[in-house]
């Protein structure tokens, strides 16, 4: 009960300030929800460390902090402030070359788990900040704002549909998928329904920002909630290996009712890309 309680006080009480902090900041191609961005980046990237320390993989914390950010800082820096994309590769290959080189001076006996460090290192880089990254590209947009809100929409409804689906009608038909055997295809089923149901709500009531040249745009807006659904699931079941992988309940304890950041934008990682590709492809 208590976790239930938690999660509808940061619905009540964190979506509101999410959605004012979008609505209300959007100067400079609303940098302060890249800076968002960012922290919670460098977070997730600390949580993952902390993983990979369970498998002695040997990333440190504030190499966690710093390189999982690097990328997504290089995104807002170019966003908002109109800088080359190229600081963006360049934060990733300085980022893979510390790595690569700093386990050189490694002590003799850590010689022999160079390897999975450095492949440790390398995924810090990627995982969740070069994903988020396409939440800040997405402030581009015309009207982005409304473009990120319906992102986190579709994301959001799914998520909390598929678990409110699957705590109601699942029973019976759970253990589809080994990764989290609590999920259940009545879950999948409400989750999807409810990306679908909100993209296709983006086309009727925002037609300006939601109007596909290249297909009718209730079909674009079905493959557009389809796909985002999809890859928030897939994202949602990807953390859960990882949590599995290591014997953890959560990544962390910062989201009350959530558990850790990764818990809470594993969803939105995987589907920030995608959504960001269907959108441009169909609607801009």
């Amino acid at each position: 009960m208590k976790k239930f309680e938690e999660r509808l006080l940061l619905f009540f009480v964190g979506l509101p300030l999410l959605v004012c902090l979008i609505v209300f900041l959007p100067q400079k191609h609303h940098l302060a929800a890249n800076i968002l961005v960012v922290l919670l980046s460098s977070a997730g990237a600390m949580e993952y460390a902390a993983m990979l320390r369970l498998k002695n993989h040997g990333v440190h914390p504030v190499e966690a902090a710093v390189f999982g950010a690097a990328g997504p800082a290089a995104a807002a820096i170019q966003v908002s402030f109109e800088r080359g994309g190229e600081i963006i590769l360049a934060a990733i290959v300085f980022g893979a070359a510390w790595f690569l080189v700093s386990r050189v001076f490694s002590a003799e006996k850590d010689i022999e788990k160079a390897l999975e460090r450095i492949a440790g290192g390398f995924s810090i880089i990627v995982y969740p900040g070069l994903f988020l990254i396409w939440i800040i590209r997405m402030a581009l947009f015309p009207d982005a704002a409304k473009v990120i809100l319906i992102f986190l929409l579709i994301v959001c409804a799914g998520d909390s549909t598929a678990w409110a689906s699957g705590i109601i009608l699942g029973r019976g038909n759970r253990g589809v998928v080994a990764a989290s055997p609590n999920k259940s295809i009545a879950g999948f089923i409400g989750g999807f329904a409810a990306s679908l149901l909100v993209s296709l709500g983006a086309i009727l009531f925002f037609p300006g920002i939601f109007y596909s040249a290249k297909l009718p745009s209730l079909l674009a807006g079905c493959i557009l909630g389809l796909g985002t659904g999809l890859a928030a699931a897939l994202g949602d079941l990807a953390e859960s290996v990882l949590k599995r992988g290591v014997n953890i309940k959560d990544s962390g304890t910062l989201i009350p009712g959530r558990g850790g950041v990764l818990d809470s934008v594993d969803s939105i990682a995987l589907a920030a890309p995608v959504f960001y590709c269907l959108y441009r492809l169909f609607f801009f």
